[in-house]
């Protein structure tokens, strides 16, 4: 993925082909807010620009923003600097933010045009569509704050007392086969879902995965540092205080506290690393209904699957053997007391964000303002926009299109595609590294690659879903556990290859390696990132890499053990594989040295494979922007040469700022290097790029050219 992606969200990522049961949030930058634009053009007399109202018009920046610059860094020593210090400078961390940065101001004002449109369709007027009729009363039901104050805990309480009814262990497995349904995320002792088989990617299988965590990450709860303690201690005395919101004296709930933790850190120490999780063999491990058993006996799968609606046939995959034999151990072992404590935290974890004012605010005094220094929560119209956008996602898309989109740049961006795509072909024909052999299996795959552009074919039908204005926890309850039932009937279906796992106003972008397809929404193809006012240099360095990166996730180090039909599948001679390795090793080591907070650098094997793309991304764009004004007479502007605007373009999609705290928790969880080093780390290895600005030897980002990194 080219943007950054929230700590708690479950969007299906380019190299993730685990799906859960429960929907999750498609808005890439949902909880970010506001912030002015000092580069962008004045707004037009039409539109409304009160930070506390929506947009009716979605604001222009240009993709080349000349006062986003910082003209007296030295672009041979800190590009991100030379393209980026004036919008760092100009853009401070809004208090509800974590980060700011270019996209996520970008997906801002794509959520205060889809306010308008959700204000409007809110008003229950004659003459809605269905459709219209749909998201308005959501947004409706969930602006409603005095009606969510008054119902309290209310809406929770039926599943907090199927919890206490629990008479044995017998019980849980179909409890929780319920529950799964219509509670978000995984924190209910695993997550459930459906995937592609990865080894047979024509069809659909149920998967089980890990989970049962609420702290971010498993190394929160095996680490030792002292920042890791710390992080423990604050979590046990948030779980508690939860419990005292539940009714629970202050002596129970820390002891319940304690329990949670003493759980949740078992399963932590069984679950497999980040850096384990890239490799898509070990999370692959094909098993049946009768062989679950055998791994976790203390759990009654059978009444489980019945439960869940969930289908495991012919088979399914259990992604981490050595958690579910944990989870067994688990269960065999602790009281039902104590397991049943542990549900109600997952369940009120999960859904502390739908609830009243107590709930929320605990939740977001840990969550965001601890873990992430956020000083302040978001307003409520943009959590509701980015819940509409989650449940209602095809819904609120199609109202955006309509409004926003054109076909003129739809077929302008895939054509930018497929100019990309050959540039791909021409630099695997000329490797010098890789045989013959393999280099007609990566054409061939290349060949295969689907291109997706702005919003799906066919759009999602929620007519089956019931909206009540007036519940707005119904409604998301409701929504969770439609969008579980469809995806559990696609089991014995042929796989959709059309589908979308994003949103069209979503600013981001993915590769899916199981369906081999590039995907690029509607959102992210608005300015400044894509800018039909502007000169292609800006553009192609900006957009067409962006496209040259999800390309090349086909081809990182994951995405190259995918064939073209996307299954899992060893298309390489071990020659050429190890190679692959020796060139991605440089990038790895390179970006190990870099320092992201403190005394923190960045893991280069959590973020190899996005650094590998954004490297073949650019690399991919600056072709096919050659090649498309190869005969054109370009010419210097704004006292920048076309080379430089592409440079400049490229860079200032990162345009950021980010709280220290966000900085440590992403360099536990985030596969993505800091902004800084996704500019400076790529360009260091282009010689182009030095030549552009005629830097030396000497220069900061200069290498020699034995130490230039270079996979594609």
């Amino acid at each position: 993925m080219r943007a950054d992606m929230t700590l708690r969200s479950l969007i299906r990522a380019r190299a993730a082909t685990f799906v859960t049961l429960c929907a999750s949030l498609s808005l890439a930058h949902a909880q970010e807010t506001s912030g002015g634009s000092p580069g962008s053009v004045a707004p037009s007399p039409r539109m409304q620009v009160a930070p506390d109202r929506p947009y009716t018009e979605l604001p222009y920046t240009p993709s080349l923003d000349l006062s986003a610059m910082d003209r007296s860094a030295d672009p041979c020593d800190d590009l991100y600097q030379y393209a980026c210090g004036g919008w760092m400078k100009n853009n401070p961390i809004p208090p509800d933010q974590t980060r700011w940065s270019v996209y996520s101001k970008l997906a801002f004002n794509n959520q205060r045009y889809l306010w308008g449109i959700l204000e409007e369709a809110a008003k229950n007027t004659p003459g809605r569509s269905p459709t219209q009729q749909q998201i308005g009363d959501y947004f409706a039901a969930c602006m409603d704050v005095d009606a969510i104050e008054r119902a309290g805990l209310s809406p929770l309480q039926p599943d907090l007392d199927r919890i206490a009814r629990l008479r044995s262990k017998e019980d849980l497995a179909p409890l929780l086969g319920e529950l799964h349904q219509r509670v978000s995320g995984s924190g209910l002792l695993f997550g459930v879902g459906v995937q592609q088989d990865a080894k047979d990617a024509t069809k659909v299988i149920a998967v089980v995965d890990a989970g049962g965590l609420g702290l971010p990450d498993r190394d929160y709860y095996v680490n030792t540092d002292s920042r890791s303690v710390e992080v423990r201690e604050r979590y046990r005395e948030h779980v508690a205080r939860m419990f005292s919101l539940l009714g629970d004296s202050p002596a129970v709930a820390k002891a319940n506290a304690a329990t949670v933790l003493r759980i949740e850190t078992a399963l932590a120490r069984a679950s497999l690393t980040k850096v384990d999780r890239r490799d898509p063999y070990k999370v692959y491990h094909r098993e049946t209904l009768r062989s679950l058993p055998r791994i976790a006996p203390a759990f009654r799968w059978r009444a489980y699957f019945d439960a869940a609606g969930l289908q495991p046939q012919p088979w399914l995959n259990v992604a981490e053997p050595g958690f579910f034999r944990e989870m067994s151990a688990r269960l065999a072992g602790e009281s039902l007391d104590s397991l049943k404590t542990y549900l109600r935290w997952g369940l009120i974890d999960a859904m502390a964000p739908y609830l009243a004012s107590p709930f929320v605010k605990e939740d977001f005094a840990f969550n965001r303002a601890y873990l992430r220094g956020v000083e302040a929560d978001r307003p409520r119209w943009q959590k509701c926009v980015g819940w509409v956008d989650r449940d209602l996602r095809d819904a609120l898309g199609r109202e955006y299109v309509a409004r926003t989109f054109s076909p003129e740049t739809k077929e302008k961006t895939l054509t930018l595609t497929r100019q990309i795509e050959q540039a791909m072909k021409a630099r695997i024909e000329r490797l010098d590294w890789m045989s013959p052999e393999t280099k007609r299996a990566a054409i061939e795959k290349l060949a295969k690659v689907r291109n997706k552009v702005g919003y799906p074919d066919l759009w999602r039908d929620y007519s089956g879903l019931r909206i009540d204005r007036s519940d707005f926890f119904g409604n998301v309850s409701r929504a969770l556990q439609f969008e579980s039932r469809r995806q559990a009937a696609k089991i014995g279906k042929p796989v959709d290859r059309g589908e979308w796992h994003m949103s069209a106003p979503t600013v981001n972008a993915y590769y899916d390696p199981s369906l081999n397809d590039v995907n690029f929404p509607a959102g992210v193809l608005m300015p400044p990132l894509y800018d039909p006012k502007m000169d292609d240099a800006p553009n192609y360095g900006n957009t067409g890499g962006t496209i040259g990166h999800e390309l090349t996730h086909a081809f990182d180090d994951e995405g190259r053990q995918y064939d073209g039909d996307g299954n899992l599948r060893d298309w390489w001679t071990k020659e050429d594989a190890e190679k692959f390795e020796q060139r991605a090793q440089c990038i790895r080591d390179q970006y190990s040295q870099y320092t992201i907070v403190d005394d923190i650098r960045i893991n280069g094997a959590l973020t190899s494979g996005e650094d590998i793309a954004d490297l073949g991304g650019v690399l991919l764009a600056w072709m096919a922007w050659q090649e498309q004004t190869k005969a054109m007479r370009l010419t210097e502007r704004d006292g920048l040469t076309p080379a430089q605007r592409f440079f400049v373009g490229f860079a200032q999609w990162a345009c950021s700022n980010e709280r220290p705290e966000e900085l440590r928790v992403n360099a536990i969880v985030d596969p993505h290097s800091p902004p800084r080093y996704r500019i400076n780390g790529v360009v260091v290895n282009i010689p182009e790029y030095a030549a552009a600005f005629n830097c030396k030897a000497g220069d900061k980002l200069v290498k020699r050219p034995e130490d230039l990194c270079s996979v594609w």
